[in-house]
């Protein structure tokens, strides 16, 4: 069972989020938030798999809350999902940078809504598929200069490559086909890098590899 807190400031939003998850066997949502600070308290008492966090809240902010979650070792298991719309993309580098394991419009469809919070309770994917693309080379060309890596180091040519694929969006499957290599193998190299570079999750490995200049938006294609 995946447990989910809603923090979000707009009550309907919270009922409609709730109607939606609630209705699945697998996701129970075991708690909501009015605030940041009332988010972080509940966090820290119900310790949720997944924390559906709005970014503009009274008392405390999503990103900041965001941070102050991220930076609890007590609460290593929790995974951030930023709520954001189109219009607030700035935000949504600043949630990846705090540590958040994606962002999710909040007109987002039903299934998708579900399809994300599952993925992300696993680690398997960074946001909503249908976003993911074009939301990363956005938010990545608003990246500061790159700076070098020395972590990056650590890494074998075909983690790099693995790297790559991950910073683009790409899907464990996806990496598996377009490296050829079975999908076990693409998790397992997915995993060893996640080690190597001391990283919290998928997210994480998107920022990194932007700051440090290793791939740059819409190389891809």
């Amino acid at each position: 069972m995946t447990t989910v807190l809603l923090a979000d400031d707009q009550r309907l939003v919270r009922a409609g989020f709730r109607s939606i998850l609630d209705g699945e066997p697998d996701l129970d949502v075991v708690g909501e938030a009015a605030d940041g600070a009332e988010a972080l308290t509940l966090v820290r008492e119900l310790r949720p798999d997944v924390v559906l966090m709005d970014v503009r809240m009274p008392e405390l902010d999503g990103l900041e809350a965001t941070s102050r979650i991220v930076a609890d070792p007590a609460l290593a298991g929790v995974r951030v999902v930023i709520l954001t719309t189109f219009d607030l993309d700035d935000y949504v580098y600043g949630a990846l940078r705090a540590g958040a394991s994606g962002f999710l419009v909040k007109d987002t469809e039903p299934m998708e809504l579900i399809h994300a919070v599952r993925v992300v309770a696993r680690g398997d994917a960074l946001i909503a598929p249908s976003i993911t693309r074009r939301l990363i080379s956005e938010i990545a060309g608003r990246a500061a200069k790159p700076v070098p890596n020395s972590r990056l180091n650590a890494l074998t040519e075909r983690e790099r490559e693995v790297l790559e694929l991950v910073a683009a969006g790409l899907s464990n499957d996806e990496i598996a086909e377009r490296l050829v290599l079975s999908p076990a193998t693409a998790k397992t190299h997915v995993s060893r890098i996640l080690t190597k570079l001391d990283s919290r999750d998928r997210a994480q490995l998107v920022v990194l590899a932007y700051e440090a200049g290793l791939v740059t938006p819409g190389w891809l294609g």
